[in-house]
């Protein structure tokens, strides 16, 4: 088959939504997600294996995203992110709605999770969308802890006297290393940016069993080879948006993410660029122009902006815009 030249504008896919034992129906109440009351996540761009996102706009729509990649790896990715991994899609991006605490829990990094799993390790980040009054999440431990106090908090069910806990608002921002110990708390719905990998330790769930009396799988030993037992305290993010100009929140050698907060028109010009942008609306709604093709963007949507893209103008009122990118 000959394909035409590829057709740039801005991807949208259809969202993969994962019911889970802690999830909740804010997805759907607020989101607008066609989700249950359990939906935990909504995998919004994803070329994880056995959960491949499907375009739902333009010229490809219902093609699978690994198709797409596969056809047109230099237009879609950039030519620097398919040198680096290889024509694969480097990120995973989400939408989670904890209704309950998630598990405690690690990933491993890179070099453990080839060994492992033959997968990538898992760094990632959270932008805190919406937060129930107390809510909290967890990051790290409170003080180092030892390989023995782990196990032995673990065996006596005192491991989260050991866990640092934050309480969280709208527009906090968290940034997670692997091998950093971590839990979403109850009441909780947030944006998570991170590698490719659909990798978990288990640590500890909260003595918690399913309808059928079944308690999930720890994986304390592995965890124990991933964690990391120091106290890091580079985890919380600190910025200032300022109307129309883009607030960078993370940027590490997996992803670079800013927040822009628009109101009006806001324009970038993407010709210098040698990465793939993904668009998350985490407040507001308005519309986005690539390359001249326009399309709204609601609340709780996601867009890819095409590597081989030259331009995006984006309007809106009170709309906040996650911009995620590889660094080059």
């Amino acid at each position: 088959m000959i394909l035409k030249k590829f057709n740039s504008y801005g991807i949208k896919f259809k969202p993969i939504l994962k019911d889970k034992i802690w999830g909740g129906s804010k997805l759907k109440d607020l989101l607008g997600k066609h989700a249950s009351s359990k939906a935990g996540e909504s995998w919004e761009v994803s070329a994880v294996e056995g959960d491949i996102s499907e375009v739902k706009n333009g010229e490809y729509k219902d093609w699978k995203f690994d198709d797409l990649l596969e056809s047109f790896p230099n237009e879609i990715l950039g030519k620097a992110v398919v040198a680096k991994f290889g024509g694969k899609f480097p990120l995973l991006i989400k939408f989670i709605d904890a209704a309950e605490n998630l598990s405690v829990q690690v990933h491993p990094d890179d070099k453990m999770a080839k060994k492992e799993h033959n997968s990538f390790g898992k760094t990632e980040m959270w932008y805190v969308i919406q937060a129930d009054e107390g809510a909290n999440i967890n990051v790290g431990w409170k003080n180092p802890i030892s390989p023995q106090e782990y196990r032995e908090g673990i065996e006596k069910g005192t491991i989260t006297d050991y866990l640092n806990f934050i309480q969280v608002d709208e527009g906090d921002t968290f940034f997670i290393k692997a091998g950093k110990v971590h839990a979403i708390g109850a009441g909780v719905m947030l944006a998570e940016i991170q590698q490719t990998s659909d990798v978990t330790y288990r640590v500890y769930d909260w003595d918690r069993v399913d309808e059928k009396g079944n308690s999930r799988e720890l994986h304390v030993d592995l965890a124990a080879q991933a964690m990391n037992f120091n106290v890091n305290d580079d985890h919380s993010v600190n910025y200032k948006a300022m109307p129309n100009q883009p607030a960078n929140l993370v940027d590490c050698e997996f992803f670079k993410t800013n927040i822009i907060h628009i109101d009006g028109k806001f324009i970038k010009d993407c010709s210098l660029m040698d990465s793939f942008i993904i668009l998350m609306c985490v407040g507001g709604h308005g519309k986005i122009a690539v390359d001249g093709k326009e399309d709204v963007i609601e609340y709780g949507e996601s867009i890819l902006v095409p590597a081989i893209a030259e331009s995006i103008r984006i309007e809106g009122e009170s709309l906040k815009l996650l911009e995620v990118s590889v660094p080059s």
